[in-house]
């Protein structure tokens, strides 16, 4: 199964303990688990700890991509803003004998724990499989081409690339293309007081081998 471009907040919300880290920042998605097992035991992981599983990108400017800084009012000098404590690879306010300058690059700018990007926005769709009338519930990313939400659903229905995907009973729907682009539309039904994620739009799949035919 290929990798996915794109994981939904809720995706990156269960990597959540130190054995199993995800953060997102900026757009980015990041598996650090391999950074709390090098450096573990380290109190300065503690920051990224208590945020396991959550969006960190008010701890960046998106200009720099580099962490916040600030101007100290005592002593005018600029100085890293890590409001919930210095964590890894944030050097000390001053000279300290236990700090060693990086060789390389800091986690949040090494791409090795880059993993993919946070959806802009989700949407929910049903997928309805008109030959055992099973329904499906599925949230995706909006970024997301139809063949990408067959990924998803793979984990569901193994066969899935057995079906023709289409969309309240019309033409084929293009595979290369995401749900907007093939006119499946995720619209507030406001006249109704109900929004899209109570009731999804529906993706009709159409069983290619069925006998019935011909």
């Amino acid at each position: 199964m290929k990798r996915k471009r794109f994981f939904t907040p809720r995706e990156v919300a269960s990597h959540n303990t130190e054995a199993d880290l995800w953060v997102s920042f900026l757009g980015r998605v990041c598996d650090l688990t391999p950074l709390m097992e090098e450096h573990k035991g380290d109190v300065l992981l503690l920051p990224i700890l208590e945020f396991a599983g959550r969006d960190i990108s008010r701890w960046f400017d998106p200009d720099t991509n580099d962490v916040l800084r600030y101007v100290d009012p005592l002593t005018n000098c600029v100085r890293f803003f890590t409001p919930r404590g210095r964590f890894l690879h944030v050097p000390p306010a001053g000279p300290r004998s236990d700090w060693a300058s990086l060789s390389g690059a800091p986690w949040w700018r090494d791409e090795r724990y880059v993993v993919g990007n946070l959806t802009r926005k989700t949407r929910w769709i049903r997928i309805v499989n008109t030959l055992t009338s099973q329904e499906q519930r599925l949230q995706v990313c909006s970024e997301e081409t139809l063949q990408e939400v067959q990924l998803r659903y793979l984990e569901v229905n193994a066969h899935a690339g057995s079906y023709t995907w289409t969309h309240s009973g019309g033409a084929a729907l293009d595979m290369s293309r995401t749900l907007e682009e093939n006119q499946v539309q995720d619209e507030d039904l406001e006249d109704l007081r109900m929004t899209s994620d109570l009731c999804p739009p529906a993706v009709l799949l159409l069983y290619n081998d069925d006998l019935t035919e011909g």
